[in-house]
């Protein structure tokens, strides 16, 4: 599993940003006593797959045109 911190580091986006992401159910995962998260790398992994594109990657993700 991820977490939200090596998400970030993976999107290079803001922890904001990841959870954001987790609201929109994009991909699995559960949450942990004491707040914490953990993403299913194979989900995550699969929707990164599927938001790669050579000209507008980070705008995919992100939602924000770079």
């Amino acid at each position: 599993c991820y977490t939200v911190k090596e998400l970030q580091e993976i999107l290079g986006v803001s922890r904001p940003t990841v959870y954001s992401l987790l609201k929109k159910n994009e991909f699995r995962w559960v949450q942990l006593g004491g707040g914490k998260y953990r993403i299913s790398k194979k989900s995550f992994d699969e929707w990164l797959d599927q938001q790669l594109a050579p000209d507008d990657a980070q705008e995919k993700v992100t939602g924000l045109t770079v």
